[in-house]
């Protein structure tokens, strides 16, 4: 359609990520402040005034107990913001950061909006993974109709259905602790990374907490496989009854070349090109399109490809068109299948490393991979970057983006 408004990328910050269990760095820090302390942030970066902001949407996969309810409009009212900000919060499992941030650029678009903050929360020491439950996991007979496997088969599956063995899935993960340590050590984080302090201002967190710079494939080649025990309990059959040429399903995904568990939060300031005038905002990036799919819920990651080609065809784009992505690390394997798909060169894809090294804090991760792209294309004058996303159930998503 002609005459809608664009939607703006004006600013993107976020959390370093802290290691998701007790003991971490941010496991003192309930969720809810760790967005808080972001809003004060993008307000005092901005000059925003709250009664501007039209909605706060947020996402978060484990939305229960500290993480319960519109966390966003929880977070509003600690800082004062008690006649601004209302809150959304967005649950499409792993990529519900990103999917914050769409139905931000949707409601921008609409021309109903103009002004809304998008992002994503997880606290995964604090309110552990599947705490929220769900029937397709944890019902077996709503499981054992829907064939549910657990992702890490999934990602073992796709990993010997496309030949990658082992080793593919090391060096792909020793790459990413590589380039992320590098892209600290050179700065590139440092324009959206803001540190988490306690009450008494001093820091708890300034630096994202796994990566391991040393990492290589011969240390990672000694870590035993993580998923065995579950193809063994029945999972493997289920997987091969969809995988008729496979003989047998290999189990190389590992702690190592899986993503790490952390804590973070994350979030975007979206305007139209009006509000933004008004406020004195500078855009950043343009959001063009998003895409979204349906995958094979057994199979179940190989949504990204799916996802990227729809929104790319939105766009009226293709792959080549596109200077860097950012494919999530759930599993090495996702990455792997996707550049195997599409013919992207890996030298396109998560150069500043992924959540293998940095981790996956579930509802933030999609806000994170978004603010991390705009970064990378205003420091190497890329034009456009895609980030994508695999999804529990069999899901994926993509969002499109041009720099300013």
């Amino acid at each position: 359609m002609t005459g809608q408004p664009d939607a703006f990328i004006c600013d993107s910050i976020r959390t370093p990520r802290g290691k998701g269990r007790a003991g971490g760095g941010l496991a003192t820090v309930k969720p809810v402040r760790l967005v808080a302390d972001l809003l004060a942030e993008l307000q005092r970066r901005s000059g925003l005034a709250p009664e501007t902001v039209d909605d706060i949407v947020l996402g978060c996969v484990s939305p229960t107990g500290e993480q319960g309810g519109p966390i966003g409009r929880t977070a509003a009212l600690l800082n004062g913001w008690q006649m601004a900000g209302p809150g959304l919060q967005v649950n499409r499992f792993c990529a519900s950061g990103l999917e914050a941030i769409t139905l931000a650029a949707q409601k921008i678009r609409s021309g109903w909006e103009h002004l809304v903050i998008a992002g994503g929360v997880e606290s995964m020491s604090r309110v552990p993974m599947f705490s929220d439950g769900g029937a397709w996991q944890f019902d077996p007979e709503i499981s054992g109709a829907c064939e549910y496997l657990p992702q890490g088969i999934s990602a073992d599956l796709i990993a010997s259905l496309g030949g990658m063995d082992r080793a593919m899935l090391d060096g792909f993960a020793a790459r990413s602790h590589r380039q992320a340590a590098a892209a600290w050590d050179n700065g590139h984080f440092d324009r959206s990374v803001v540190p988490v302090r306690d009450d008494l201002g001093q820091s708890l967190l300034a630096r994202d907490e796994t990566i391991r710079p040393d990492t290589t494939p011969e240390t990672l080649a000694a870590l035993p496989p993580a998923f065995a025990d579950l193809g063994a309990d029945g999972h493997d059959v289920t997987a091969l009854r969809h995988a008729p040429d496979l003989a047998t399903l290999r189990h190389d995904h590992t702690a190592g070349n899986s993503s790490a568990i952390v804590d973070g939060a994350a979030l975007l300031l979206v305007a139209s090109a009006a509000m933004a005038a008004r406020q004195g905002l500078r855009p950043r990036a343009r959001i063009l399109a998003s895409g979204l799919c349906a995958s094979d819920p057994v199979i179940m990651l190989t949504g990204p490809v799916e996802a990227a080609r729809r929104a790319l065809r939105t766009a009226g784009l293709g792959f080549d068109d596109i200077d860097l992505f950012e494919v999530n690390e759930a599993f090495a394997a996702v990455p792997l299948h996707f550049m195997a798909a599409t013919d992207v060169p890996l030298d396109r894809i998560n150069i500043d490393g992924g959540a293998i090294a940095m981790g996956h804090p579930l509802g933030a991760t999609g806000a994170m991979l978004t603010g991390t792209l705009i970064d990378a294309l205003e420091r190497t004058g890329g034009r456009r970057g895609l980030v994508a996303m695999c999804i529990g159930a069999g899901m994926g998503t993509a969002l499109v983006i041009e720099r300013i």
